[in-house]
Order: C-alpha cells, then structure tokens, then sequence
C-alpha cells in the first residue's frame, strides 16, 4: 500500500551511481529544451511568457514522482495551451491579471477532474475520444497553432476576430502593409537554425541553439527599440481625435458593462420575486446594454485598427525631443531618424502623456526574479461552470497524449504502466502546479522523447529538470529578457508539424469509411469553430457515439453455408448456395433491448422468402451478452417459429448468456436437447431429421470440401 502511495519507492531497487549521473544528464538536456518551449506555449496560452517556467517548476516533479511512467516528460505542450487559450478568451482578455487567475483556476479543475478518475479507477472513460476523433482534432488544432503565430512572425497586431479564419485574414491583410522586416528575418532564422540542426545532428538541443543565438543577436543590434511620449509629439489632428474618440468609448463601454453587472443583480433578486413582468423588463435592459457594448466595442476595435495603421516618421529635435509625424508628411527639410515607428495600442485606454511607441522588434522583456508565491487558487463557482467543459476535455485529451506518449516508451523499455496511477500523478500535478501558479500541462512527445534518448533511468530525471528551471528562475532570468518573441513563435510553430499526421485520415478510412469520414468532419469543424475548439471535439464525439450506436442496434446477420474450404461463411458474402430446408443464422453482436427486434425481423424475412424452410438454427457465438429484452425476444421467437411448422435451435452459446437463459428458464422452453455446443454438432443432429424425406441431391451444408485446382 505505502508503494502505491508513493511509486517512486521502487525506483531506487537497485539504483546506482551510474543510474544518478544518467538521470541527471538526461533531465539537464530535457530543460534544455523545456525552458525555451515553456516560454513559447505560455505565450501561446495567452499569459506572459515566464508563465511557461512556473508551469515547468513543480509539475514535471509532481508527475514523475506520483504517476507510472519513468521517462514521461510533463509540462506546457501545445494543444493544452491552445485549448487554455480558448477556453479563457471569453472571460477576460489574454494577459490580463483575471486572464492568469482563471488560467491558475482551470490548471485546478483539469487536476481535480483527472485525479478523482485515477482515484475510481475510471481511465477508460478516455476511450470516449476515440482516434480518428483526436487525429482529426490534432491536425486542425496544429494548424491553428501555427497560423495564430503568424502575427508574432510578422510582427504586426490586430484584434482576435469570433473565427480564426477571419483573424489569419486580418493578419495577411495586415502584414502585407506592414510586415516589421527585422522580426521576420529573426524569426525565420530560428526556424532555419533548428531544422538545419535537426538534419545534422538531432541530438544537439537545436531549440537551446536557435534562442541563444537570437537572443545574442537581438541584444546586440538594439532589436527591441520603444519609445514614450506625449499624445502633443505626435504632428497630427487627426491622431488626437482617434485617441480622444478611442478612450471614450472603451470609458463609455465600462460604463455600460457596470450598468449591465447591476441590472443582472436586479434580474436575480426579481427572479426570486417571482414577478413576470419585471422579470421580462429586466431580461429586455439587459440585451439593451448587452447590444450597446457591443456597439462600442465595434467602434473601438475600428479606432484601434486605424491607430495600428499609422506608421510614423521620428524627427529628432534641437532640444533632443522627438516629435512623430504620419509617414510622408513630415517636412521636407526634417530628417527622420531611420525607422518606422508605430503607436501600442491595446484594450486599455491610452494614456495621453505617455503613449508608447514601438520602432523595433517584441522581446520577451523582465521576467520576475525568483520562484512564484505558493497559494491556492480561489474557486469561483460561476466561472468554474464555464471552465467545466473545458477542463474536462483539457483533462482527457491531456492524458490520452500523455498515456500514449508513455505506452510507446514502455514498448521499447518493457516498463508495465498503470493507466489510473498516471492519471493520479496528471491530477497531481495539476492540483499542486496551480498553487505554483502554473496553468494545464501534460505529457510531452518530444521532450519525453528527448528524455528516453538521454539515457533516463527514472523519473528523478524530471526531479532534475525542475531543479534547472528553478536555477534558471533564482538567477538567469535577466538572460532572456532580449529574447524575440517571433522566435518564440518559431519555436511554436517548429514544435507542431510533427503534430500533423495526412496518413491518419486514410490509415482510419483504410480501416473504416465512417471512421475516416468522422475523423475528416471533426478535422473541418474544428477549424471552422475556432476558437471554440470545444465544438469541434463535441462534434466528432457525438459522431463516434452515433456511430456506436447504429452499429449496435443493427448488427450484422448473416445466413451461414458450406464454402469451399469447409468452413461455414456468410452465403450473401461469398455467393454461397444455401440449404433449402436448414437456415443458419448468425448474430454478430450483444442482445439488447435496442437490436433485439432487428433479430426477429431477420429471423421472419428469413422464414418468408425460404418457403421449404423447416428448421433454423441460431449461430450465437457472437452473442456475447443478453439482457431481459433480448431474452424475451428470444423466448417469442420460438413461439412464433414453431407455431408456423418451423422447428428452431440454438448453436455455441457461451457460458455468461447461458446462465441468463438458465435463470429465465428459456432452455426449458427451447428443450436441451436444442443447445448445441458446437455449428457442426448442430448440423448433425439436425440434418437427417429435415432430409429424411427430401429430395435434395446435395445439401450445401454437408457437401464435402472440393479438391483444390
């Protein structure tokens, strides 16, 4: 029991020496390539980068000490920072300090959520997602992930439109106006640096590579190069009027949304009152003021895209001030100083006395010194009834990537894996990463890949990675503040082709048509409802259980005879003759209440169209389970078949039906002497019985195999 408890017990049976010095080199390289990704799926999520190294503190540790697998690799990956993404967008804008607390809050709920499964032991409630469900999601969501970067890759800023589509539209549009040249070069150089490193030599840490030559690079040439001053710099009417008409409207907008928080208060405490007509009242303010803000805030995203817009020209002053002119009406005899500037504009109001201007390169900028404060999350029911749905799916669709990322490492290591424990340690890390501050994490492919690679004994070799990221927190933090956050991107959008898989759809519709139809259709809505991934999933979802269903409810039934290799097939399949006299029915499936008719209609269809029928046996060594209705059915059957001069038995019945059909007492209504335990022993006894007076020259069921040409 204490081994249960703490599984990591048994990894110091026969530890050495040699075992430490591997598990501690393979858990330096993974941080290696940890921290720099960390930082990128942070971004990814929405948060502020160092986000990425508290998700990479305690949850790597938590997960390996508590959960099966030893060389699982657990931390920020891709698809749960895009699901974190959107499932936080409509509750707050991405970065800000309610933004963090909800990230923080759904790292709770997706731990609680896949503990209290490890707990009751209820991992196969994964198998909800079925494969061709997660390929198809995994395909789309790694092209929005790469295509959400793309404005990073560019450096340019525009508004996050309902549809992804529309906002990968809006960042075209906007990059073909004003690509920043130096964040693109960045960059794609990283992006060239860690595939040419991957050819050469997949072993160097071509990610650590790409970012410390980068972040050289951008400390030395002044990448990041930003500038504050006052709304009276700038030589243009036109600017101040969007700037006094920008801060209004989002003054305007609070306004309403206060008024809007009160009249929810007023339609609660009418509720209670029971009064229908201030009921209605309330509920029509509401959509009034819910239909103003979304007026002003349309107003206001139009100002701010205009304000995006403007490229700026900067003259340097006898007094050493700048003053921006719109570029190209500056006068002819001032003299730019070299670069193109442009005003930051986000969803705040804009200060007049100190507006930022950017005329170089996003980089990552001050990280905080030292490990985040330790505290536990406050529960907010309200928001967590919106965060439901997507934790569970964020909980599911985490652990399947870890579970099977950690069942491909037990092939190659013999290692036995505990689906339930792995859970636990998930939960876990989950649940004590969120007092970290971290946000949703999972297993992941390449680093754990990278970590089996290395040489990893145990999971101590995720203890040594915390203890990098820790380091790294204590006291090199100041080393990536000139990191450029197009790089970051790179890295992103590096990390996701191995996420994209074409063969997935055929090998599923190879197996399949409908598996690879659902897989297709999940593949589409999924970027078709972007953000809203939840959709997607719930869609492919309710096909696989669609699906399951109609399978069920009818299965296949096949009428049996002779082939030519003696064995017994189904006639419609192969082009069988059957017997005149003998039907063999054979019902592929579980007996239930929901197919038990599509036995007995087959069973009379059968008996209409085959005239000289006299017996019909039931093949049942498919039928693995029976319930009441499926009994019932049965017990019908035989009354109407025998009414109608039809004799019918039953063939390989297996052990658990039989005892249902024992405790009904059907067997004594079908008479033992009807149970047969074998196709052939049925076809015996039955056969003299129904040719005894029949002219049939050769009956297919007994006929003898031919010789082979």
């Amino acid at each position: 029991m204490f081994a249960k408890i703490f599984p990591f017990i048994s990894w110091f049976k026969n530890y050495d020496k040699s075992s430490l010095q591997a598990d501690g080199l393979a858990g330096l390289t993974v941080a290696l390539v940890l921290i720099p990704q960390s930082m990128a799926y942070a971004q990814l999520a929405g948060l502020p980068p160092y986000y990425g190294l508290y998700a990479s503190f305690l949850p790597p540790m938590i997960a390996a000490l508590f959960g099966s697998s030893r060389q699982l690799a657990t931390g920020p990956v891709a698809v749960v920072s895009l699901m974190t993404s959107a499932s936080l967008a409509p509750l707050a804008t991405a970065g800000s300090e309610g933004y963090i607390v909800y990230a923080i809050l759904l790292a709770l709920m997706v731990g609680l959520f896949q503990f209290s499964l490890g707990i009751l032991r209820l991992g196969v409630v994964v198998n909800f997602l079925s494969h061709p469900v997660v390929n198809g999601f995994t395909n789309a969501a790694a092209l929005i992930i790469a295509t959400s970067q793309l404005s990073k890759m560019f450096g340019v800023y525009v508004d996050t439109a309902e549809h992804h589509y529309e906002t990968v539209y809006h960042v075209i549009i906007a990059a073909f106006h004003h690509t920043h040249w130096p964040t693109l070069l960045m960059g794609a150089g990283a992006f060239a640096i860690m595939y040419g490193l991957r050819w050469f030599n997949p072993k160097i840490p071509n990610v650590l590579v790409a970012v410390a030559i980068t972040t050289f690079i951008s400390w030395g040439i002044g990448f990041e190069h930003n500038a504050r001053l006052s709304a009276l710099s700038i030589a243009s009417e036109e600017v101040h009027g969007l700037i006094k008409r920008f801060n209004e409207a989002l003054q305007t907008a609070d306004a309403l949304a206060i008024e809007r928080t009160k009249a929810y208060g007023v339609l609660e405490e009418t509720q209670k009152e029971h009064d229908l007509k201030k009921v209605l009242q309330a509920e029509h303010a509401i959509r009034l003021l819910t239909h103003d803000i979304e007026v002003v805030k349309e107003e206001s995203a139009g100002i701010r895209a205009k304000l995006r817009s403007f490229l700026f020209t900067g003259v340097m002053g006898a007094e050493g001030k700048h003053t921006f002119y719109p570029k190209g009406s500056a006068p002819q005899e001032a003299k730019g100083d070299g670069r193109v500037w442009q005003m930051k504009v986000g969803n705040s109001p804009l200060k007049e006395d100190s507006l930022l201007f950017y005329g170089g390169g996003a980089v990552v900028g001050t990280i905080p010194k030292g490990l985040p404060s330790f505290t536990v999350p406050k529960f907010d029911f309200k928001v967590a009834g919106h965060l439901f749905s997507y934790a569970a799916i964020i909980a599911l669709l985490g652990f399947m990537e870890a579970i099977s990322i950690a069942k491909a490492m037990a092939a190659k290591t013999g290692q036995r894996l505990d689906p339930n424990q792995e859970l636990i340690g998930q939960g876990l890390s989950n649940i004590l990463g969120s007092i970290g501050k971290s946000y949703p994490v999972s297993g992941s492919f390449s680093r754990s890949a990278v970590n089996l690679q290395a040489g990893a004994v145990t999971g101590l070799s995720s203890v040594f990675t915390s203890m990098a990221v820790v380091i790294v927190l204590m006291f090199l933090t100041p080393l990536l503040y000139h990191l450029p956050q197009s790089v970051l991107a790179a890295v992103i959008m590096m990390a996701v082709i191995g996420l994209i898989n074409v063969s997935g759809f055929i090998h599923a519709w190879h197996a399949q048509w409908y598996d690879g139809a659902i897989s297709i259709i999940s593949f589409i809505a999924t970027l078709v409802f972007a953000p809203h991934l939840d959709k997607g999933i719930m869609i492919g979802v309710a096909l696989s259980i669609g699906v399951f269903l109609y399978k069920n409810m009818r299965p296949k039934v096949a009428s049996l005879s002779r082939a030519e290799d003696a064995s017994l097939r189904c006639a419609e399949t192969h082009g069988l003759k059957q017997c005149e006299y003998i039907a063999m029915v054979r019902f592929e499936g579980p007996l239930f209440f929901a197919n038990a008719s599509f036995l007995e209609d087959n069973i009379m269809e059968t008996m209409r169209t085959r005239k000289n029928l006299k017996h019909i046996i039931v093949v049942s060594n498919g039928i693995n389970d029976v319930d009441a209705s499926g009994e019932e059915t049965l017990s019908l059957l035989v009354d109407r078949v025998r009414s109608a001069g039809v004799d019918i038995s039953m063939s390989g019945v297996n052990e658990s039906v039989m005892q249902v059909l024992k405790r009904t007492h059907f067997t004594a209504k079908i008479g033992e002497d009807h149970i047969f335990p074998t196709m052939e022993r049925a076809i015996a006894t039955v056969h003299p019985k129904t040719h005894a007076k029949e002219s049939e020259a050769t009956c297919p069921l007994t006929a003898a195999m031919r010789p082979p040409a």
